[in-house]
Formats: C-alpha cells, sequence, structure tokens
C-alpha cells in the first residue's frame, strides 16, 4: 500500500470518527480521544510482537492472564518498561465491547482501569517515569464524551471501532507516520483554535525533516539528539527516520512545559519503537529550570539539537537578576527582552551544543533584524563566529499562521568566518496546496545542497564574511545579503513607442471611416 493510499484511509477513518462524536467534543480536544486510542491499539502490538517474537505457535491474545509467570512479567517489563495482560490488549477490549448491551457496557471504566494498570506496572522499575501519566489526557470517564455513560460508551466504542479498522499492517511496516500524519490532519482541520498556543506552532513532517538533516549532516556519528521544547517528539522523531540507529548512538532528550504535548511526545518514543532507556523526555520549563544540566555535564554537550522554540513569548528575563549570571545567558551580557524569549532559547541551545556539534532552530524572522538587546545578542553570536547559516523558508508551511519562518544553524566548530545565508522562499523550494505550502523531498534535497555549498547562487545563496556583517550593524536578515530577483517584465521602450504610433494611426482610420458613414447617413 503506498503513502498516498494509507494517508487517504487515515483521514477518512479520523473524519468519520469526527462524525460519530461530533456535537459532544470539541473538535481540538477529540484529539486526545484520537490519538489516545491509537496509541493504545499500537502499544498493544507493539507488545505482543515482543511478546510473541514471530513464533507461530504463540497465540498471546489467548492466553489466560493468570498463566503469566510472575518471573517472566518481571523481565518483560525490565525489557520493555510496561506491561500489557492478555485481557488488556486492544483486541480483547474491542471484541468484547461489541457484544455487550449498552445497560451492561463498562468499557469507559476498563479502558481506565486498564490505563492504570499498564502505568503501575512500571511502578517501582527504571521505567517508572517515561511510563507514568502516558494515559493523562486520555480521560474516558470525561463529560466532554456525554453526560450519561451509555452515551460515553457508545463514542469510545465508534472512535475504538475507527482505529481498530485502520488496516496498514504492522506498525514498524507502515508507509507514513500514524501518529504525526493524525495529528497533522486534525490541526489542519481546526486550524481556527489548534496548533498554536502562545507563539507555539506544530512542526510538519517535511519541515522536522528538514531541521533533522541539517543538524546531523556532515556528522558520522551524534552522542545524543537534544530538543529544548520537543512539543510532540516530531523533530527527534524525523532524526530517527533519516538515519540509522548506529549514528545517533546514546538516545533521544527533549523537554516540553505543556503536560498535553509532554505526553503526546512519550507516546510517540514508545509508538516508533525507541525503547525507554533510549530516550528521556522531561516536563518543564526548559528557560526556567532545564532538565539535562548533568547529562550536558557527562557528555560535554551534545552533538545534534533541533528545535522550533516558541515563538515570541514572554519569559522572566530581567525580572530575575539571577538569570544575568547563569551561564548560559552570561556571556552574552545581555538578556532576551521579556516580551521576546527567542534569544533566550538559542542562547539555551547554544550552551547545550557540543565542541563538534551543530543546531537548527527554527526562528520568527523579526529576530535578526530587531535592535536593542537582540541586537547585542546577535552581536555576540557573530563576533564568537557561531553562526553557520541563515535559511529563509516559503511562507505558509505552518498550521494556524503564514508565517515566512528561518532556520538558524550554529556550529562551534567552523572552518572560516564567513555565514552562508540561503533564500528558500521562492517557488522552486515549495509546493503549493489547498491550504498549506508543502515542502518535498527535492526541494529538502535543494536546501540541504545549498546548505553544504559554499558557492554563491544568484538570487538564492551567498557565504558573507564576519565584517561585512558587521558593516551592516549586525543585520542577519537574508533579504539583506542575497539579492531578490526581478520579476519585473523587461520593456523595449523603442518598440512600445513604435506600437503606440501604429495604435494611434489606426485610431485615427477608424474615426475618419466612422465620420464618413455618418455623413452617408445624413445626406
Amino acid at each position: 500500500m503506498t503513502s498516498h493510499i494509507q494517508r487517504e484511509q487515515l483521514h477518512q477513518q479520523i473524519w468519520k470518527m469526527a462524525n460519530e462524536v461530533r456535537g459532544a467534543v470539541d473538535g481540538w480536544d477529540f484529539k486526545q480521544f484520537v490519538l489516545g486510542m491509537l496509541f493504545y491499539r499500537f502499544i498493544c502490538e507493539h507488545f505482543v510482537d515482543y511478546i510473541e517474537a514471530g513464533d507461530p505457535d504463540v497465540n498471546y491474545a489467548q492466553m489466560a492472564d493468570e498463566d503469566i509467570d510472575y518471573e517472566v512479567r518481571t523481565e518483560v517489563i525490565k525489557e520493555k518498561g510496561y506491561f500489557i495482560y492478555p485481557s488488556q490488549l486492544f483486541t480483547t477490549v474491542y471484541e468484547q465491547s461489541k457484544n455487550k448491551s449498552n445497560e451492561n457496557d463498562d468499557l469507559n471504566t476498563r479502558l481506565r482501569a486498564i490505563f492504570d494498570a499498564i502505568e503501575a506496572s512500571a511502578v517501582g522499575t527504571a521505567s517508572e517515569q517515561d511510563v507514568k501519566g502516558l494515559f493523562a489526557d486520555f480521560d474516558t470517564t470525561s463529560s466532554r464524551l456525554g453526560n450519561s455513560v451509555p452515551e460515553k460508551n457508545r463514542r469510545l466504542r465508534a472512535v475504538m471501532q475507527g482505529v481498530a479498522e485502520l488496516d496498514f499492517g504492522a506498525f514498524q511496516d507502515s508507509q507514513i507516520d500514524l501518529f504525526g500524519d493524525a495529528y497533522e490532519f486534525l490541526i489542519s482541520n481546526y486550524a481556527a483554535n489548534a496548533g498554536k498556543s502562545g507563539g507555539e506552532f506544530f512542526t510538519p513532517q517535511q519541515v522536522s525533516k528538514l531541521i533533522a538533516q541539517l543538524a546531523i549532516h556532515g556528522q558520522d556519528r551524534v552522542n545524543k539528539i537534544y530538543d529544548p521544547a520537543c512539543g510532540s517528539g516530531s523533530l527527534l522523531l524525523q532524526a530517527r527516520k533519516l538515519f540509522e540507529e548506529h549514528i545517533i548512538q546514546d538516545g533521544f532528550l527533549g523537554q516540553e512545559i505543556n503536560l498535553t504535548t509532554y505526553n503526546l511526545a512519550r507516546m510517540n518514543m514508545f509508538l516508533h519503537g525507541i525503547n525507554y532507556d533510549k530516550f528521556d523526555i522531561k516536563h518543564g520549563d526548559t528557560l526556567k529550570d532545564p532538565g539535562f544540566e548533568e547529562e550536558r555535564k557527562r557528555s560535554n554537550g551534545f552533538d545534534a539539537i533541533v528545535s522550533n522554540p516558541p515563538y515570541s513569548v514572554y519569559w522572566e528575563g530581567s525580572d530575575d537578576p539571577t538569570l544575568i549570571n547563569d551561564p548560559r545567558f552570561a556571556p552574552a551580557g545581555v538578556l532576551a527582552p521579556r516580551s521576546k524569549a527567542d534569544f533566550a532559547f538559542i542562547l539555551h541551545i547554544l550552551y547545550y551544543l557540543s565542541a563538534k556539534g551543530r543546531a537548527a532552530v527554527v526562528c520568527f524572522p523579526g529576530i535578526f533584524y530587531r535592535s536593542g538587546a537582540e541586537k547585542k545578542i546577535r552581536q555576540y553570536l557573530v563576533d564568537m563566529n557561531y553562526i553557520e547559516s541563515v535559511i529563509a523558508l516559503p511562507p505558509n508551511l505552518f498550521y494556524g499562521t503564514s508565517i515566512a519562518v528561518n532556520i538558524l544553524t550554529l556550529s562551534k566548530n567552523k572552518s572560516d568566518t564567513r555565514i552562508r545565508f540561503i533564500d528558500a522562499s521562492s517557488n522552486e523550494f515549495f509546493e503549493p496546496r489547498t491550504n498549506n505550502n508543502v515542502l518535498l523531498n527535492n526541494h529538502i534535497e535543494k536546501i540541504v545542497d545549498l546548505f553544504a555549498s559554499s558557492e554563491s547562487t544568484p538570487h538564492t545563496a551567498v557565504s558573507i564574511d564576519q565584517q561585512k556583517i558587521k558593516e551592516q550593524d549586525y543585520n542577519l536578515s537574508v533579504s539583506s545579503y542575497v539579492e531578490a530577483r526581478d520579476t519585473r517584465e523587461v520593456i523595449d521602450i523603442d518598440q512600445l513607442n513604435a506600437q503606440i504610433k501604429k495604435t494611434a494611426e489606426r485610431i485615427n482610420s477608424l474615426r475618419s471611416d466612422i465620420d464618413s458613414i455618418i455623413a452617408e447617413l445624413e445626406a
């Protein structure tokens, strides 16, 4: 089955589920039930695949819970991080719920008990923090599903049926990122109040792919890949999809301030076969309470950092006088403005970057030319030779905003003092779609090739020495260095005058003919 067909089927099923619960659940809240049910199904499939290990004589779903050996259960939890009994499997619960009458249906409370049990199976083990609260946002007893138990169960069963009917074979063999595609589809259909909150915008898969390629480009190995504002984990997962596992040696790290997307990121890690001992997603405010300081010290920084931090959000900044002494911000000599935390994230990222690594960060274009504290931070970054490139992307790539964002790449091991400026905003770098523009693989490849090159390409890419940037008052806008293509039509004045003269003569001739006709009629 092709990726296009899989994606179409997924969208049809989600829309069908949405129609089943419409009127009871707000469109954006509905995503919690769809994504939660998708996760429940696929984590069960992962678990069954692990237990059966390809043995056709083993049918885990047909086993009795009481036949599971305690020592086996303990070993499985040690390896996988959680345990699911046969009676708790998605397929088991779904088949049983279909045969129950409305009066006897306990689907909502049964699901809640199963989710609690899966989380409880990790208590006291190394995976406890990775599994704790995974299903917190999938509230099967919520009044948003209906005012009565039969209403709740009817809608839950409709979502469960929709997820059950997705026929993609094994999850790992799917041609698409099911979770990412489901999330994007939900955002695109509820864009009025979705995908953005406090400057946050969901990163489309193709943009994530570009950022991951830029961050790891030219690196044979990276110790860890880190995202300080990881959202649903899409940037980390694109790195996993694009590069063989041995390239990212020691795992995936992320921090997320929003509880819902923090849970979603952890779900995503499990769904994509990243075991609990290979990822660490923390919940919290990266700027106020960074979660990986000890890890940074042990690793001497991270070799690959990818991020789409929230644009121009408020942070404590100068309200907290101790921050100017924070080793992340102190070298620049000034704090990012309280109303615009963009450079606070960038300085945090730079601090966590290893001596051999690279960071690729989505940025709001205003930070590259605004004055004040932001100019001083740009000056610090340029003078210290940390900025590798600034890439202008096409507009309207993100759901909920038409902003044409930039990608900033940072490095501490540059071989020269030049900065690469790339204008990838023209129509040769995207495909227009109904609601949004889209980067295709050939566009991504073209941008990465321009990034890797040092050659100038008219109207598209140029490498500029530090001195010229200083002369431009540390303005880092791509448009200041890449000459815009002149799309005006070239007009030959002599030819135009000849055409005008000819047209005037023709008009005079027509007027003479009309006068003659009128004279004849009046005679």
